[in-house]
């Protein structure tokens, strides 16, 4: 009997293709062979929310699998076990439409055991599961495209709202916005470092009985509470004082003696966190491995397609028995009986509407592997990603771990008569537990390892050597900015979306521009703000963070059979009884004001006038008034303080001249435009038709505010003629680039030290320069990378950082991604760079794939079979480019539009 079996990808097919025998055809169907078409509403919400699903999937994947049915017995639809798994499953079956029998085949690893497991307990498709993945499908469109077509009318066109992409935004806006209310305070410390053995630093706890205000001990405002005492760094400094005279013992001064008061100790037990889940995954990875929450589902997919670890889209923290049996055999091995409780642990998901439908995420099969085992045939990412797997599992059913921490609590008066307390703590660890999977120390979470210092052996009474005393300033801090990972987690906590979900809301909202990275910190361009002000404004209901979670919620209804699928999607859209989408957006459209909406207040001026910023066709802008200047789009909205805003509408304006060029009698501008400010020559009123006029960006120490007609004219007489060489008759000029000042000599050039060596270096100067060896080898030569920055995930080629005719771009040879704002070419990481490589991917116009796939028909009509060695040749690289934009859940779409 001959059988086929369909999954997503051909690296998926592949494996479990080796677990099969020589009846099977095993075929890859790359993703979602179906969708809403693309342009649309495509839903007829007045006939049950009949969609119209359109073939997505390449004609000859299609024709291959048909061909392959024809041949075969059996179909065994073996795409993922979730629901957007199911959903391909039946599209599957409506295209196809088999007279063969079908039966769904399901596992969460692709092991041997599991593969013959799922053939064994082959069941129906199941519909319930279909209808929750459907409704979830048509939310999305019905809620993306009516109130995106309401963003493009009030705000502009480009923009786009969606049911999960939009509640993250505003996360992130809403962190913005307590940023820019924050007012900062100064508080001082004192820290006294003792040269005891081992020495140890104590902190100043209170005077008087008063504690020290810390920085938790202040609000919003900069205000402390009640009961703390603030130290100004005048006060510090007389503390200091007054505690150890400079070059003097407290014996000859009769001054402060540090006596040890108490001495606490207690020991406290520290519990093992549960297995990993997608969320908690892409969190550890984006803080340990600095990977982005796509990276880490992009190796956590290949890992498990490879048989290394059970299905990564999971919202569950269940091991199976099996799985525990092992890590139970495992932990007794590597570390012994007494790492071993009495029980298996077992974990409660707590996260709003867990479905708890699958395994947690471990190492696949009966027989796992340590990292240092798999060192060599894995490595990068796949190696420390799986590392951190292993040992997360592990050590969840591990014993908790035995920590002592010894608190000293020390007294010291002052020669003013004031008393101060200190305070020293430090940790040991009794009985490691858990923590021996980490060695010891550093268990995988967000936080910095928190091993305290190892303290001397003291008692009660006892008085401790002087201490050289210190003081420190501080200023309080604002809430941090979202990570990827922190915004996972927050969207975790509030139930919004689905692990599935969560790589594809970053992709979009940092595609889209809604926000942009700072390092790692996500920050929201002026463009989400006007989008949040319009939704929290006029579809509160739709962008409440319960929102979503409540509709999950429903959906697991309509997946168990207490729901149903038409009357959630009466609900949602017509609303019987109360608003629905279609009423919010027709009230939108007639009464949203642009003005408001596109409106962020920064403050007011001296003169109580108000200074906002909007956004326009040429980007953010300043206005009080009539009054306007541009803002840089390199500046967090946070650092757009009032005091900036008026430095920035005091500078000169772009339409009124500074000056006049005596030699041409052309007026000239200083402007500051979204590069930074430039002063130019002539305009469209004073310079013949078409003919442009002539700009040059200001030196690095120089401002706009004090720029004089002098000082432009200079700029503007770049590039400078140095000289001619004597010996060949060539002119050698000085001039400014992106990248600093340097001179050129034809195609020969030399970076300069300073911009104002473009004034002042002479010929012999230039001469010696181009002289030394040239930079970037024999004439005529490429360029050389401006950093390397290692291996891309997704394409397995290494990255380079170049620079472009347009600035810096990075590449892997193949795509290539322009930097962004908030990108430097000094601080871009390899994790920065693979995000905006994938991004430009799936960004490439459709046509250019079309036409990739035109000129290897042969190739990639074999890549999809896995039966035998000879229908594997498809390069690897266009497989997995495409199964990435398959299989990615944005491709089902958050309600973009």
């Amino acid at each position: 009997m001959t059988k086929l079996a369909i999954v997503e990808s051909p690296a998926k097919a592949k494996t479990i293709s080796s677990f099969l025998g020589s009846e099977w055809t095993v075929l890859a169907s790359y993703g979602h062979i179906r969708d809403l078409p693309t342009k649309g509403l495509s839903v007829d919400v007045d006939n049950h929310f009949k969609v119209d699903y359109e073939l997505r999937a390449r004609k000859d994947v299609i024709s291959d699998i048909k061909a392959a049915l024809k041949d075969a017995d059996e179909l065994y639809l073996a795409t993922d076990e979730d629901r957007e798994g199911e959903a391909i499953a039946w599209h599957l079956q409506e295209v196809l439409k088999p007279r063969i029998p079908v039966k769904r085949m399901v596992f969460h690893e692709i092991t041997r055991s599991a593969i013959d497991e799922a053939v064994s307990n082959a069941r129906d498709i199941d519909y319930r599961m279909v209808d929750a993945q459907d409704s979830r499908r048509i939310v999305d469109r019905l809620f993306g495209y009516p109130v995106s077509e309401v963003v493009w009318r009030k705000i502009r066109q480009g923009l786009s709202a969606g049911r999960v992409q939009s509640p993250a935004v505003r996360l992130v806006v809403d962190r913005e916005r307590e940023r820019m209310a924050f007012v900062r305070a100064d508080y001082w410390d004192l820290a006294a470092q003792f040269p005891t053995e081992p020495s140890f630093t104590a902190s100043l706890h209170s005077i008087d009985g008063a504690r020290i205000a810390s920085g938790k001990d202040f609000d919003q405002a900069g205000v402390a509470k009640e009961g703390v005492v603030v130290l100004d760094e005048a006060g510090a400094d007389q503390l200091v004082t007054a505690l150890a005279p400079p070059a003097q013992t407290a014996a000859q001064a009769g001054g402060s003696t540090f006596t040890v008061r108490s001495v606490e100790s207690k020991e406290s037990k520290q519990k093992p966190k549960a297995p990993f889940i997608t969320s908690t995954l892409q969190q550890v990875g984006g803080s340990k491995l600095r990977m982005t929450a796509r990276q880490v589902m992009q190796v956590a997919q290949g890992l498990y397609e490879r048989g290394y670890i059970t299905y990564m889209r999971t919202d569950s923290t269940t091991l199976s028995a099996d799985a525990v049996v092992t890590a139970r055999r495992l932990i007794e091995e590597k570390f012994g009986r007494d790492h071993l409780p009495d029980e298996p642990r077992t974990y409660a998901k707590k996260a709003k509407g867990a479905q708890e439908a699958h395994e947690a995420i471990r190492p696949a099969g009966d027989a796992w592997r340590t990292a240092e085992q798999l060192d060599g045939e894995l490595r990068g990412h796949d190696l420390a990603l799986y590392r951190l797997i292993y040992q997360r599992t592990l050590a969840s059913q591990m014993v908790d771990a035995r920590l002592n921490t010894v608190t000293l609590k020390i007294d010291a008066p002052a020669q003013d008569g004031r008393m101060t307390e200190w305070s020293a703590s430090g940790r040991t660890v009794v009985f490691p537990g858990y923590l021996a999977v980490y060695g010891f120390h550093g268990e995988d979470t967000e936080e910095e390892d928190d091993d305290q210092a190892r303290l001397p052996a003291v008692a009660e009474g006892d008085v401790l050597p002087r201490p050289e005393v210190t003081a420190d300033g501080h200023t309080t801090q604002p809430p941090a900015r979202y990570t990827e990972a922190t915004l996972v987690k927050a969207l975790e906590d509030l139930g919004i979306g689905r692990p599935s979900t969560y790589a594809s809301i970053m992709g979009t909202i940092l595609a889209r521009d809604y926000v942009w990275k700072k390092g790692t910190a996500l920050v929201p361009s002026w463009d989400a703000f006007a989008v949040v002000n319009l939704l929290t404004g006029h579809f509160t209901s739709l962008v409440e963070y319960d929102f979503t979670a409540r509709m999950e919620e429903s959906l697991d209804e309509i997946a168990s059979g207490t729901g149903q699928r038409e009357p959630f999607l009466n609900q949602f859209w017509f609303g019987n009884g109360t608003p629905g989408l279609t009423d919010l957006v027709k009230k939108a459209l007639e009464q949203a004001d642009p003005a408001l909406i596109n409106a962020v207040p920064i403050g007011v001026d001296e003169d109580g006038e108000p200074v906002v910023v909007r956004n326009g066709k040429f980007g953010p802008y300043v206005k009080r008034g009539e009054d306007t200047a541009s803002v840089p789009q390199d500046l967090p909205p946070d650092e757009l303080t009032i005091d900036r805003a008026m430095e920035l509408l005091s500078a000169p304006k772009g339409d009124e001249p500074i000056g006049t060029d005596p030699e041409s009698g052309l007026p000239v501008f200083a402007k500051l435009g979204r590069f930074g400010p430039y002063v130019q020559l002539g305009d469209a009123d004073t310079l013949p038709e078409k003919q442009k006029p002539k700009m040059a960006s200001l030196f690095k120490d120089m401002a706009l505010e004090s720029i004089t007609v002098d000082d432009a004219l200079k700029l503007l007489s770049l590039p400078r003629v140095v000289g001619v060489d004597p010996a060949d008759g060539i002119e050698i000029t000085a001039q400014n680039g992106r990248y600093g000042p340097y001179i050129t000599k034809e195609k020969d050039s030399r970076s300069l030290e300073s911009e104002q060596q473009l004034f002042d270096l002479t010929l012999e100067q230039a001469l010696a320069l181009l002289a030394q060896p040239k930079q970037f080898g024999r004439r005529g030569a490429p360029k050389p990378p401006l950093r390397e920055l290692g291996e891309d995930v997704a394409s397995g080629q290494p990255m380079v950082l170049k620079e472009g005719r347009f600035g810096p771009y990075v590449t892997d040879g193949e795509t290539n991604a322009s930097l962004r704002a908030g990108d430097t070419v000094e601080e871009i990481t390899p994790e920065r760079a693979m995000e905006l490589l994938q991004i430009r991917r799936e960004a490439a116009p459709a046509k250019k794939k079309a036409s990739a796939r035109k000129k290897a028909p042969a190739k990639k009509k074999k890549a999809a079979a896995a039966k035998a060695p000879a229908k594997k040749k498809a390069p690897a690289k266009k497989a997995a480019a495409k199964k990435t934009a398959a299989e990615d859940p944005s491709v089902a779409g958050d309600g973009e539009a």
